[in-house]
Formats: C-alpha cells, structure tokens, sequence
C-alpha cells in the first residue's frame, strides 16, 4: 500500500513540475514568473524529501528545509525589487 502511494506521490510531482514549467513559459507577467519559480522551488523541496524517504538517509531533510528557506528569502528580495519599480 506504501509503494503506491510513494508511486502516486512521484507521479503527482511530476505533473506540478510540468505545469510550473508550462507557466514559466507562457507567464505574461514578470510576477507570474516569478510565483512558478516560486512554485517549482516548493515541488522540488517535496521531491527532495520523496527521496529523502525513499532512499532512507533523511539528512536530506536538513537539505530541503535549508532550500525552503533560501526560496522564502529570495522570493522576499525579488518583491522588494519588483515593489521599487524600473
């Protein structure tokens, strides 16, 4: 029953980083850029802790959350500098 759900999981991550990538693509706006980034960094925080557990070794949680937190500052600078204009 775990093997399908880590299964599902893998497969429900996959569509999300096609979906991030296809809005990164087609985004009109600078801001909508950046949110699929910002979305893309969440998924692939989330692939990361997949494998995580897949692979057993969990110090790459550790690596994941430090990933989260350097997204967070980023997205917070990139608003800054979008907020202040051209």
């Amino acid at each position: 029953m775990a093997d399908i759900l880590l299964r599902i999981a893998a497969v429900l991550i996959f569509f999300s980083i096609v979906f991030g990538v296809l809005r990164l693509i087609i985004g009109r706006t600078v801001v909508d850029r950046v949110v699929a980034i910002d979305m893309l960094t969440v998924v692939s925080i989330a692939l990361v802790a997949l494998y995580a557990h897949l692979s057993g070794r969990f110090v790459y949680l550790d690596v994941a959350l430090v990933y989260g937190l350097l997204s967070f500052l980023a997205v917070l600078a990139i608003a800054r500098f979008l907020e202040k204009g051209p």
